[in-house]
């Protein structure tokens, strides 16, 4: 007798491999023959957090009762510090007990918004071009993706004209993220305005991912300074890019308290707390002096850009100067017939990986990213590479 054959779960079909996932095998291959990749590809920051958070984190670790099952919403510490990071930086009150949410970082924090507030044949808003997990997860749960359109000539900021002209009747969220990524594209008052305006008149939920706000930028917004935004409005924030702690996995979701107690429903049922050491240390990090964001958050990463604009330049790829965050996001020029003909050809022949746009959506389809997540020495070697051979 034949033996029953066993088949994934039919919503695998709906989304592939993540593209880093795949393409990081690529370049661990060709790193593995001698070729020597220099990675520009990935936002995730070389440099590591302040002596306060690893002292931190080595202190509490020796403690022998510091090991056991921790809060699901966070010790006490750890959320009075992450309020009293929002008034410091964004002037938000926030309410440490009820409306803040410790999270295993923000992807994590995606997924539980959407089980939260959305059922399976609702629809979600995502921005084109965005962060891929915004489309994926959707996916994964059964909700039907939505695009909306950025676009170079608006700023990267949603067209509300068009928004306005699409039938809402079935979106249950829309998911918005500024500083943009992988754009660049500011973050605006205006758009923040707009953006509550919108939700509060169709009874959709805003959700703002804001984790670049402290990267090469002095201006620091949040979507929770208009007023009355946190009622219909919900925004996360990570350590992972404005604290140099992108594998200790911490982010923070804030909000009313209603929507907080709905989403501690499905926390609670997911996951069992962060260790113990990590959550103060993460604490002793949301204090870090002024001194340290401007060195680590701003005059670093504006030195690795110079040499990032000159790989721009070289490979004939225009870009709005203005731009922050950690990438650099161009467009490549007219006689370029596919970005992925220009990617593949910087990885084999001057062996830098860089990030073709199209993985963010198809408004991407003529632009790359380029990583500042690198040595300022690599990326200049990077721009001496391509200048040899492209």
């Amino acid at each position: 007798m034949a033996n029953k054959p066993i088949e994934p779960a039919a919503r695998l079909s709906l989304v592939s491999e993540y593209y880093f996932s795949r393409k990081l095998k690529e370049v661990a291959q060709l790193n593995a023959e001698g070729l020597d990749i220099i990675s520009l590809a990935i936002g995730s920051p070389d440099m590591p957090p302040s002596a306060q958070t690893i002292d931190r984190l080595c202190e509490v670790a020796r403690q022998p009762e510091a090991h056991g099952y921790q809060p699901t919403m966070g010790t006490p510490e750890l959320r009075q510090a992450m309020a009293a990071f929002y008034k410091r930086w964004y002037d938000v009150d926030l309410d440490a007990n009820t409306e803040l949410l410790p999270l295993i970082g923000s992807k994590e924090g995606i997924l539980h918004i959407t089980l939260a507030f959305v059922n399976p044949g609702d629809e979600v808003l995502v921005p084109n071009p965005g962060y891929p997990t915004y489309t994926s997860l959707s996916k994964l749960l059964g909700v039907k993706v939505v695009n909306y359109n950025l676009r170079e000539d608006n700023g990267w900021q949603p067209d509300f004209d068009e928004l306005e002209r699409m039938d809402l009747s079935r979106v249950k969220l829309m998911w918005s993220n500024y500083p943009n990524m992988p754009t660049g594209g500011r973050a605006q008052r205006q758009t923040y305005e707009r953006l509550v305006q919108f939700a509060r008149q169709h009874g959709i939920v805003v959700v703002n991912d804001n984790p670049y706000s402290f990267i090469l930028s002095t201006e620091h917004l949040s979507i929770l300074q208009v007023p009355g935004a946190k009622d219909c409005c919900i925004e996360l924030n990570s350590m992972s890019k404005s604290h140099n702690m992108p594998g200790w996995r911490v982010g923070l979701c804030a909000t009313n308290a209603e929507f907080t107690s709905w989403l501690l429903k499905v926390q609670s049922n997911i996951e069992s707390g962060t260790f113990r050491g990590i959550q103060l240390a993460a604490a002793a990090a949301y204090d870090n002096s002024d001194e340290w964001h401007r060195e680590a958050n701003i005059e670093r990463y504006a030195a690795r850009r110079k040499y990032a604009e000159q790989i721009m330049d070289v490979l004939g790829c225009t870009y709005d100067p203005r731009q922050v965050g950690m990438f650099l996001w161009g467009k490549i020029p007219d006689a370029c017939q596919n970005v992925e003909d220009l990617t593949e050809r910087v990885l084999h022949e001057a062996r830098v990986f860089i990030t073709p746009g199209f993985i963010f959506g198809t408004n991407g389809e003529r632009y790359i990213r380029i990583s500042l997540c690198a040595k300022e020495e690599k990326i200049k070697e990077a721009l001496e590479r391509i200048k040899q051979t492209i």
